[in-house]
């Protein structure tokens, strides 16, 4: 029976990764076609029966929005997938929220193999309540630790886009515990604040004066971000960059070279800054900002999946 279900989860694995346009190799191939021989032979009509299941379980299985509630704190939205360990947690970036391209596609990629997904908005972000003008880095931390404290069980591989990859960071430091892997996708740790203070002098008495800082995007369809003085303050209490990060899992960093919003050199300073002995910097030709393209998104599962293929083996 063992050996039965160990092969069955074999063929799943591979099976959804052909589902998802994963083949990498001609090996994988191979090893599926060794495993669904096999099964036929020795098991014939119950697994197909079981490898199926399996498959359609997770696609079946809706994840909706719900809401959790804080003493004197906006309620936060989320979409929540049980499953195996080690989850994945998706954190979205300024301005942005847990329904875009990459989030739905982490999970579908989660559902598929039966690992836990939680996605969520910040405050005052997406569906979440509160003011997002009133929101601040320090804010969003608290919402990440309050979400892995309260809906993220057992060990958790956290996802970070942008700002998202910032509070990522930050809380790995805090709970390293529960963060056994990270993977960030054009990683804007302290960018704010050391974007602000590049700028030249007159510049930044110009956004003193007024209380703003109006910076140009093409992330939003705005196209730019209004950033307060207060906020920029504030976070100056979360950069990272200066001192190393002690942060000891394996780290991934993805970044485009194309990308006009978060230069791709902060990706190349939390390479050296962290502990990690496991660090992996991947650098995207033609990649931009939001890295949402089809192969984009491929390589952000990819590196997920192999994540969890070794953090499944150290076990």
């Amino acid at each position: 029976m063992e050996d039965f279900n160990a092969v069955v989860n074999m063929a799943t694995r591979m099976l959804s990764r052909y589902f998802r346009g994963g083949w990498r190799d001609s090996m994988a191939a191979a090893v599926l076609r060794h495993c669904w021989s096999g099964l036929l032979q020795n098991s014939g009509n119950r697994a197909v029966a079981t490898i199926r299941s399996k498959i359609f379980e997770g696609v079946r299985q809706k994840s909706t929005v719900q809401y959790i509630s804080r003493p004197d704190h906006p309620k936060l939205a989320y979409q929540r997938v049980k499953g195996k360990s080690p989850g994945v947690v998706f954190l979205p970036g300024y301005g942005s929220n847990m329904s875009g391209e990459k989030a739905e596609a982490l999970g579908e990629f989660c559902r598929s193999l039966g690992h836990a997904y939680l996605r969520f908005d910040y405050s005052g972000h997406g569906a979440s309540e509160g003011v997002f003008s009133e929101g601040t880095i320090g804010t969003w931390k608290k919402d990440v630790l309050f979400m892995l404290d309260e809906l993220a069980e057992g060990p958790q591989i956290l996802v970070g886009s942008s700002m998202g990859g910032w509070l990522m960071l930050l809380a790995a430091i805090a709970r390293p515990e529960k963060t056994k892997a990270l993977v960030g996708i054009s990683t804007a740790a302290d960018h704010f604040v050391t974007a602000f203070k590049t700028l030249p002098i007159e510049v930044r008495k110009e956004c003193e004066d007024k209380g703003v800082w109006t910076i140009p995007t093409k992330s939003n369809e705005e196209g730019m971000y209004t950033v307060s003085m207060d906020f920029l303050r504030e976070a100056e209490n979360h950069c990272i960059l200066q001192s190393p990060i002690p942060i000891t899992c394996p780290v991934r960093l993805i970044h485009g070279l194309k990308d006009e919003d978060v230069p791709w050199h902060i990706s190349m300073q939390v390479a050296e800054r962290v502990l990690s002995p496991d660090v992996d910097v991947i650098l995207r030709r033609h990649g931009q900002h939001r890295m949402a393209e089809k192969d984009d998104i491929k390589l952000i599962v990819y590196t997920i999946d192999d994540l969890i293929d070794k953090l499944t083996t150290m076990v």
